[in-house]
């Protein structure tokens, strides 16, 4: 949460409210129950938990604290469904959230029926003080950033199908762009005013607003396509130890990774939300790790932009894109330069606090101070990211060698060619 929140209607607040949860709902509209109980890997939560911890965050930190006489509407849920905020209780393993066939789907359902209840009784009684709408906004973005987990973990869950079903039949396809000659143009550098600028919401890992320097760069145009990364791959990128960090090199040795995730041995078929589909060239490369797209840069000569860069480049540009709105739910070709959506873009900057950060107070200082270690800064949303829930302040972030989120890469370069 921002330091500072814009003025908000408590009606315009019941609505939102209202619009997201409905959104999370028909994300899933062609699932059916069995879908949602399965866990892939532990880094994937089951569609039936993501339901039912989102709703358990209104319960928890909205409801609980704020609604007179509240009820909670099972108990044993406050262990079930809580995921790692320890002040706030214990909490189910992680990895073993598949094994969770009960509570049901139905019964799911019902809570958050009876928590969306709830909620808006709060919210029109006139006990909305600031505090509680502070509170449930956050919640709000704390739900659509599920609604992107939701996604990207039934992707992971359907990909180990051996029938790989799509998890929509009704996307849009888009019809393919050539994509523009890859080039670099001077960034801005010197002193710079990075974060959150205090207008709307913002979470608190993109505060304060401080000056930083940039030096000079040049950034890319674009993002990097697959048929760029195909040619990475052809030319033994895989194979060529220099390009690699050492515990890059290590990964996929270990894992056996010689392509992005999704993609077929014969570099032309990927799995995508809406089945198996032939590679587009021109698309954004997605689901690579930070180690692939370092070392990707390495190839060509270039490296990975600074968080910073990254942000000082894309503040001049408006939020539109290929996201989530957009219905195609995988990156498509562009001849612009997307910087919001399609893919998350990953950056050289680790996931550290700002000068002066200060976590939000109580059991939210969980939300994302305790994880500003070992994980690498990601920005720019994706094809799975709600629109008026990405901005060019957003910090995301991810362990070095994830690759299930749709992750993909910009390239920048040192100095600038007059």
């Amino acid at each position: 949460m921002a330091t500072s929140l814009a003025e908000i209607s408590v009606a315009a607040l019941s609505e939102c409210y209202r619009d997201v949860r409905k959104q999370t709902l028909g994300l899933m509209r062609e699932l059916q129950p069995e879908d949602t109980v399965v866990q892939s890997m532990p880094d994937v939560s089951p569609t039936k938990w993501h339901l039912a911890h989102v709703t358990w965050f209104f319960e928890r930190f909205v409801l609980e604290p704020y609604l007179e006489n509240y009820v909670r509407f099972d108990d044993q849920f406050h262990y079930l469904f809580n995921s790692y905020y320890y002040t706030a209780g214990e909490m189910h393993a992680r990895p073993k959230r598949g094994l969770l066939s009960r509570p049901t789907l139905s019964q799911v359902l019902e809570y958050r029926s009876y928590v969306d209840t709830a909620i808006q009784q709060l919210l029109q009684t006139g006990a909305a003080k600031e505090r509680v709408v502070q509170v449930t906004t956050l919640g709000i973005h704390h739900e659509q950033q599920h609604q992107e987990l939701l996604l990207t973990d039934i992707k992971h869950v359907f990909s180990c199908n051996p029938l790989r079903p799509p998890v929509s039949q009704s996307l849009t396809v888009s019809p393919t762009t050539a994509a523009a000659p890859y080039s670099f143009s001077k960034g801005p550098s010197g002193i710079r005013v990075v974060g959150a600028d205090g207008e709307g919401f913002a979470f608190d890992n993109e505060t304060p607003r401080h000056d930083t320097l940039l030096q000079e760069h040049e950034i890319g145009n674009r993002l990097v396509t697959n048929g760029e990364y195909r040619e990475f791959i052809q030319d033994g990128g895989y194979e060529n130890f220099e390009l690699w960090l050492s515990d890059g090199w290590d990964v996929i040795k270990n894992r056996g990774w010689r392509r992005p995730l999704y993609w077929d041995e014969t570099l032309e078929q990927e799995f995508t939300l809406g089945g198996n589909n032939e590679i587009d060239d021109n698309a954004p490369v997605c689901h690579v790790s930070y180690y692939e797209a370092d070392a990707f840069a390495r190839w060509v000569g270039a490296r990975l932009p600074t968080e910073f860069e990254w942000e000082a480049a894309a503040e001049t540009h408006p939020v539109c894109g290929n996201l989530l709105e957009s219905n195609h739910w995988h990156p498509v070709a562009s001849a612009g330069q997307q910087y919001f959506g399609d893919v998350w873009e990953w950056t050289s900057s680790s996931y550290a606090p700002y000068p002066g950060f200060t976590p939000l107070e109580g059991s939210l200082g969980e939300y994302n101070g305790k994880f500003m270690c070992n994980q690498m800064t990601v920005r720019g949303g994706s094809c799975v990211t709600s629109t008026d829930h990405i901005r060019a302040s957003y910090r995301s972030f991810f362990y070095p060698d994830a690759r299930w989120q749709f992750l993909g890469i910009r390239l920048a370069k040192d100095g600038h060619d007059n």
